[in-house]
């Protein structure tokens, strides 16, 4: 069945494909993007079941105008999937506070405003789906990840949440863990990559920087394949509220998953026994 798809970060990667991917199955997609000309293009002009209209995620009220853009086109929006992200790589100590502010303001409130934009609508229909990309370092911890991996864990606490406060108005949410997949997350357009400022980190961060940029364009994960699985999710009546993409976030969440649960039986003995002794357990 036909659905309204409203995407962000439309003009590449991930964004692209999902968009192509959902013009091919029959969708009507608002595509999104901070240069809608570049999106347009990108996705081969004008067509009937596609909007494409401007969004920068950082401005409340470019989400406001893209969802006024979507309803006033298609007359709904049946799917909101939050995929505009980018990255800041480096040491904790070398990112600096503006940089970490604006890591914050594109992977976590960038969404905040868009959902909360949208919102009003799927409320509105009592019918809707919120599909946010996380990521596998929204779970797990990764060196040279400090801001990427606080914004993302910062996602996963607010939709995780989310989910509560709108399951009333059948509106369903799903967070995307992907691994390591042949987006364009990794390119300069979408990476910021750090600075040597301290000689304690110089040689590591030149060792990583290479690592991490070698990888590009080899990583295992198809965007394609990606694109294809959020779209079968966006079509289940009842989807799941986490989605791991991709053996090698597979194997990682659930070794993290055991690492937790071991933490939790360490913690019993010390931390088990802290209640106020007139308290029955």
């Amino acid at each position: 069945m036909s659905k309204v798809i409203f995407v962000t970060g439309a003009g590449r990667g991930l964004g692209t494909d999902i968009a192509r991917e959902a013009l091919e199955s029959g969708h009507q997609v608002v595509a999104t993007g901070r240069r809608p000309e570049e999106v347009e293009k990108t996705l081969g002009g004008p067509q009937d079941n596609l909007l494409v209209t401007k969004l920068d995620i950082t401005s409340l009220e470019d989400a406001e105008a893209a969802a006024q853009a979507a309803v006033n086109r298609f007359g709904r929006i049946d799917v909101l999937i939050n995929n505009a992200g980018n990255f800041y790589a480096g040491y904790f100590e070398e990112i600096t506070p503006e940089q970490m502010r604006q890591q914050f303001e594109t992977n976590l409130f960038g969404p905040m405003n868009v959902t909360r934009a949208i919102l009003p609508i799927l409320r509105r229909q009592r019918d809707g789906h919120i599909i946010t990309l996380s990521s596998s370092a929204g779970l797990i911890g990764q060196e040279f990840c400090a801001a990427y991996a606080a914004s993302k864990f910062g996602v996963e606490g607010w939709m995780e949440s989310l989910r509560f406060d709108i399951e009333p108005y059948n509106i369903r949410t799903t967070l995307v863990e992907p691994g390591f997949f042949r987006t364009e997350l990794l390119v300069d357009a979408s990476t910021t990559w750090p600075e040597p400022t301290i000689d304690d980190y110089a040689e590591r961060t030149a060792r990583t920087v290479e690592a991490w940029k070698g990888m590009n364009g080899r990583q295992g994960g198809d965007p394609v394949k990606l694109a294809s699985a959020l779209l079968a999710i966006a079509d289940q009546p009842q989807p799941p509220l986490r989605f791991v993409a991709g053996a090698d976030a597979i194997e990682g969440v659930e070794a993290k998953a055991r690492e937790l649960l071991a933490q939790a039986q360490a913690s019993r003995e010390l931390g088990g026994n802290l209640g106020h002794d007139d308290v029955t357990a």
